[in-house]
């Protein structure tokens, strides 16, 4: 029988493998900057205090608390900023890298506009970044540049599917089985995309610790919460979001909805785990890795709370988020790119 799984590599694969690995290592520090309240570590952009890197002498410490009297140089803050910021440029490199190669290579059907789109997107989350720092961890920003990062890896991990050239083969009943799957697949895809908008605007207004206890909620099944003020797009900009500024019930109401949109993201993936499982055999395997990570976010999630919110299972926690949004564009690459056995 022929391989189930056709395999034609393009130029720029290994490549564009390798910066979805390190736009994920980005993804990490950057909520682990978030985490540790160093989002303004360094209160300028781009360099920090007025330096390429950090204030690091007595003299060059005094100085940069001359210039920003009311950002004290903490150093614990400082250089997980930069280096957030340094990897972040270092991967914009990778893009360029990434469109020269399909620029060159178009005449071999490389996907030229994907790449310009990557790089328009890469540009964007810098700008984002930059807003993040001046204005002030402003929730709006600061939530779409979390949803920039997570789409900048989608994109590259997208881009090295199709340049591994990589497509399900199966016989034509399974194939007409997994293509009836797609449209619900793309649901499941929008469903779970909501549900890492609602981490992000829950972690943007430091809404994570609202409910330290599950399953409840501050000890109870329905606690005061303010809906309305929780998901007001339209805050004024400023001061300082730093520490947030909503009060405990709207911080309340964003968390509470994250935990019920946690629950119907994981019906709606158990669902189309469950349909990969009887499609066919050549699906499987990715339903089971699907599912492993579903698992895997569900136990950080309940974790986070349950161990009093420990950065390293929040930063893993943002990781395998990122993951399961990579595997969801696994499913939806094969179901589209799906072929005939013969």
């Amino acid at each position: 029988m022929s391989n189930p799984i056709l395999t034609s590599r393009k130029p720029g694969h290994k490549l564009a493998l390798l910066a979805t690995i390190f736009s994920l290592i980005v993804i990490g520090l950057g909520a682990f900057t978030r985490l540790v309240d160093a989002g303004l570590g360094c209160p300028d952009w781009p360099g920090c205090y007025g330096h390429i890197l950090w204030p690091q002498t007595e003299s060059e410490v005094a100085r940069a608390e001359q210039l920003f009297p009311h950002a004290p140089v903490e150093h614990d803050k400082t250089w997980p900023e930069m280096v957030h910021r340094y990897l972040a440029a270092s991967l914009g490199l990778l893009a360029i890298a990434l469109l020269v190669i399909c620029a060159r290579n178009r005449s071999k059907d490389q996907p030229f506009r994907h790449a310009v789109f990557l790089l328009a997107l890469v540009i964007a989350q810098g700008l984002f970044g930059m807003w993040t720092v001046t204005l002030k961890l402003w929730p709006q920003v600061v939530t779409a540049h979390l949803l920039g990062g997570f789409l900048t890896a989608a994109t590259l991990w997208l881009l090295t599917l199709r340049l591994s050239g990589r497509r399900w083969r199966t016989q034509g009943p399974d194939k007409r089985r997994l293509r009836k799957i797609y449209p619900y697949a793309v649901l499941c895809s929008f469903v779970l995309l909501l549900q890492i908008a609602l981490g992000g605007w829950t972690t943007s207004n430091y809404a994570a610790v609202a409910c330290p206890d599950f399953p409840t909620c501050q000890q109870a099944w329905l606690p005061p919460a303010d809906f309305v003020e929780g998901f007001n797009l339209f805050q004024h900009v400023g001061p300082n979001y730093l520490g947030g500024q909503m009060d405990n019930e709207a911080r309340v109401a964003i968390h509470i909805s994250h935990r019920v949109g946690a629950v119907i993201t994981t019906v709606f993936l158990l669902i189309l785990i469950l349909r990969l499982f009887r499609a066919s055999k050549v699906s499987r395997g990715l339903a089971g890795g699907l599912l492993a990570l579903l698992c895997a976010q569900l136990s950080l999630g309940v974790g986070n709370v349950l161990l009093n919110f420990p950065v390293w299972v929040a930063v893993t926690h943002n990781l395998f988020g990122a993951l399961l949004l990579l595997a969801m564009l696994t499913v939806l690459h094969r179901l589209f790119s799906v072929e005939i056995l013969r």
